[in-house]
């Protein structure tokens, strides 16, 4: 099947607008760290705005013959795209939302390249070295808003999630738009979508002009999420470590909406933090809502923490039923309870530099069969370490599901097998199972293939 195309030449309104001739010269140059296939394919995520896929192996091969180059102009820059998209387009003008994020994408990826990656002032094998990364990377962008109070929300859910379910976050969002609160997502549709819809709503009925929609994503994930049309200021980290960072630290507070693996990898994420010792006394609201329909959904998530992280977890967040209303509210106060403590110890209202993150949140995993099959996945260390290695087992399902390496490792050596302690191995097969009940893996009407097995 053939998808309508466009070419075009692009010019940048605000955003990045220049380059130097080398940095032109390394984008354009596959051989140079395959930095331009990471630029080709990253905007051509941005520019499937809109579409309703989740496979990012599948965008890829739809568009083929989709390139992308930087021309240079005594004025500045501008991008030619050729068969692009072409619901990227009105009337062959691309939109300007999408015309913007396109530059966010070349901005960042330069950036990484040059300030970040093998720059001997980033240590990126220790801790403080790549939070300071993660710091640059989001200063660089211009999203950090240092002359303002605590007021960002991270809301995590799926992309996958049943209509009853989008329309319930959007009245979250609306409740909280309405308190004057900013939201920040991964970007994509479902769950990422609905809050920023709401509280845009919020806003606009409070006369509130400047509010934040903040999206968060990364060059694996973002060919299969790709920007949903509210967000306004797009950054692209490296890689999903740094992502999930980059969510924490500049965030006030998270709200969990219903979701598939990729939630479950976020839940973790955040809780093995939230279980350091160090970070103990720390407040930072936390809280699990959806409809009255996902009741059962987060009886599963509850009793999948309890079985392997325990009372200590459970402890960190709560869990709010089909009350938009309340979700705010205790959102809100959470969030003065922020305010009140970085006023305190003298930290930054933007950035959570008093949050401890271990090292092993921070590395890079590789989800490769080996990798995934010699996870320490049993009770016989540190909760938050537990937390750490269940991330990545799901971060593993999640390649497996949606990114295009990840899919064509599945293809080419079948499913990553997951082992270890037997009750931990039937929480997750338990857990997982209800993910692929409830159509949570995929986009409705596709099928899922699960991509693991669980050896118990």
């Amino acid at each position: 099947m053939k998808y309508p195309v466009i070419d075009a030449l692009i010019t940048p309104e605000g955003r990045l607008d220049v380059l130097s001739k080398a940095e032109v010269t390394k984008l354009l140059d596959a051989s140079q760290g395959g930095l331009y296939r990471l630029f080709r394919n990253c905007s051509l995520a941005v520019l499937n705005c809109g579409g309703t896929m989740d496979d990012g192996k599948e965008l890829l091969e739809r568009y083929p013959a989709f390139e992308i180059s930087v021309v240079q102009e005594q004025r500045g820059i501008k991008l030619d795209v050729r068969s692009a998209p072409a619901h990227a387009f009105v009337d062959g003008k691309m939109i300007k939302g999408i015309s913007e994020h396109l530059f966010a994408v070349l901005r960042d990826i330069i950036y990484v390249s040059d300030e970040i990656t093998n720059n001997p002032k980033f240590d990126l094998d220790s801790s403080d070295g790549v939070s300071s990364a993660v710091f640059h990377i989001l200063r660089n962008a211009n999203i950090l808003r240092p002359m303002t109070q605590p007021k960002l929300v991270v809301c995590w859910g799926g992309h996958s999630i049943s209509r009853k379910e989008y329309d319930y976050t959007k009245l979250v969002g609306h409740e909280m738009g309405l308190r004057g609160l900013d939201i920040c997502t991964g970007c994509g549709p479902g769950a990422m979508k609905g809050p920023m819809k709401g509280a845009n709503i919020g806003h606009a009925k409070q006369r509130i002009k400047s509010g934040q929609y903040l999206g968060i994503t990364e060059p694996g994930i973002i060919a299969a999420e790709s920007p949903n049309p509210i967000v306004n200021d797009l950054v692209i980290l490296p890689d999903i470590e740094k992502r999930l960072e980059a969510f924490v630290r500049t965030g006030h507070g998270i709200v969990v909406f219903p979701g598939g693996a990729g939630t479950a990898e976020e839940i973790l994420y955040i809780l093995g933090i939230l279980l350091h010792p160090d970070n103990k006394d720390m407040p930072f609201p936390l809280i699990f809502s959806g409809p009255d329909s996902s009741k059962e959904y987060f009886k599963e998530i509850d009793l999948f923490i309890a079985g392997t992280l325990g009372e200590s977890a459970q402890q960190r967040y709560q869990i709010i039923i089909d009350d938009p209303v309340q979700v705010a509210r205790e959102m809100q106060a959470g969030i003065q309870q922020v305010r009140q403590f970085r006023k305190e110890n003298g930290d930054a209202y933007y950035f959570n530099w008093l949050l401890k993150i271990d090292h092993v949140f921070q590395q890079p995993f590789m989800p490769t069969h080996e990798n995934m099959r010699n996870l320490a996945l049993h009770k016989e260390q540190d909760n938050h370490l537990l937390a750490a290695n269940l991330r990545r087992a799901f971060s593993g399902i999640v390649a497996g599901n949606v990114k295009d390496e990840g899919i064509r490792a599945i293809e080419q050596y079948g499913h990553f097998e997951i082992c270890g302690d037997a009750d931990i191995m039937a929480l997750m097969d338990s857990l997982l199972a209800s993910f692929v009940e409830q159509h949570r893996m995929k986009l409705p009407g596709k099928k899922y293939v699960p991509c693991y097995k669980i050896i118990k």
